[in-house]
């Protein structure tokens, strides 16, 4: 793990906020003023690739990082731009509620859901 990646990895865990690698290359040019956007790409990639964060594309908008590795969605508050993860309740079985073709095995799980996030009074 070299010192751009450590730092990358560092920021992740620390926001949560599925940020774009522009976010995280503002936030980590604090800490590394030399480090480049390419650079931040190249970790991120690296990050992804070696299964510790995970890529998230909403649409044509910009890729964004997560790193919660554990099994679950997002719900995309379309009002004002964040992104929240959403765990599944304990004991669901996605494979009980979801009409899959015979014999599907569910590998992998990405589930975007949009909406806005309301009051309740």
């Amino acid at each position: 793990m070299t010192p751009q990646r450590r730092e990358v990895y560092r920021f992740l865990q620390q926001e949560r906020n599925h940020p774009t690698a522009n976010d995280v290359f503002i936030r980590v040019k604090d800490r590394l003023p030399n480090i480049s956007l390419a650079t931040v790409y190249n970790c991120l990639e690296a990050l992804v690739q070696h299964g510790i964060i995970r890529q998230v594309n909403f649409d044509s908008e910009s890729s964004r990082y997560c790193p919660n590795l554990s099994e679950h969605g997002h719900f995309h508050d379309e009002v004002t731009g964040v992104i929240h993860d959403v765990d599944f309740k304990p004991g669901i079985n996605l494979a009980d509620v979801l009409n899959l073709p015979p014999g599907a095995v569910i590998d992998d799980v990405e589930i975007t859901l949009r909406g806005k996030v309301t009051s309740i009074s």
